[in-house]
C-alpha cells in the first residue's frame, strides 16, 4: 500500500483534472419527497448485462447522507447549452429544482429536462470507499435525445457543439484537432 503522505494532493487532483469527463446531475427524491441533487462528473458505464453505472459522491458533499441511503436515483448527462445547470447544481443554493425543468422519471427520481441523455436506477449496491461513496446503479429505464454533450477538463467547460458545426459546414470535414471555446473567444490548438 502506497503511504498517503507520499502523494502531493494538489498535484494529484490536477493530474485528474486532465482527464476530460462529461458532466452530469445525480438526483434522488429525499424522505420527505422534495427532489435533492449535485453535479458530478464521476459517472461511467459498468456493465450492460445486467445494464450497470456507477457515480461516486464526495462524503464532504451535504448530499453523501442522502444518496447513502437512496433506494433509487437518476443521473441526467447535460447538454452543452446546460452549463448554467451544472454551476447551480455545483452550488449550496436552496431548492435547486425550483430553478429549472425537470420531470420526474419512472422510480419518481427527478431528471433535468433537455438533457443529452438521463439513467433511472435502483440502486445496486452502495462502496464506501476513501473520502467517496461509489453508487452501482441498475439502469430500469433510460433516455436520449442525441444533442451535444457538455464536457469538463482543467477547471473549464467544454463542449462538441462548434466542433460538430465546422465539420458539418466543411467540405471534407475540417481535419479538427480540438476547438475549444472560452469565455473571451475560441482557443484553436492544433496537435
Amino acid at each position: 500500500m502506497v503511504d498517503k503522505f507520499s502523494i502531493d494532493t494538489e498535484k494529484y487532483r490536477r493530474a485528474l483534472s486532465t482527464f476530460f469527463t462529461g458532466v452530469t446531475v445525480l438526483s434522488t427524491l429525499q424522505p420527505n419527497g422534495t427532489p435533492r441533487g449535485l453535479t458530478v462528473n464521476s459517472f461511467a458505464s459498468v456493465s450492460l448485462d445486467p445494464p450497470l453505472v456507477l457515480v461516486c459522491v464526495s462524503k464532504r458533499a451535504s448530499s453523501y447522507t442522502v444518496f447513502a441511503n437512496t433506494t433509487h436515483f437518476a443521473v441526467s448527462v447535460l447538454a452543452e447549452k446546460q452549463k448554467n445547470i451544472a454551476k447551480l447544481f455545483a452550488s449550496k443554493a436552496i431548492d435547486k429544482f425550483s430553478q429549472i425543468k425537470w420531470y420526474a422519471c419512472c422510480s419518481g427520481s427527478p431528471v433535468i429536462q433537455g438533457a443529452v441523455a438521463n439513467f433511472d436506477c435502483q440502486m445496486y449496491k452502495f462502496i464506501d470507499v476513501g473520502d467517496h461513496g461509489v453508487l452501482i446503479g441498475q439502469v430500469l429505464d433510460f433516455s436520449h435525445t442525441g444533442k451535444a454533450p457538455l464536457g469538463y477538463c482543467q477547471g473549464m467547460y467544454v463542449g462538441f457543439g462548434l466542433t460538430n458545426r465546422v465539420n458539418s459546414i466543411s467540405k471534407p470535414p475540417a481535419n479538427t484537432h480540438t476547438i475549444s471555446e472560452h469565455p473571451y473567444g475560441l482557443v484553436l490548438i492544433n496537435t
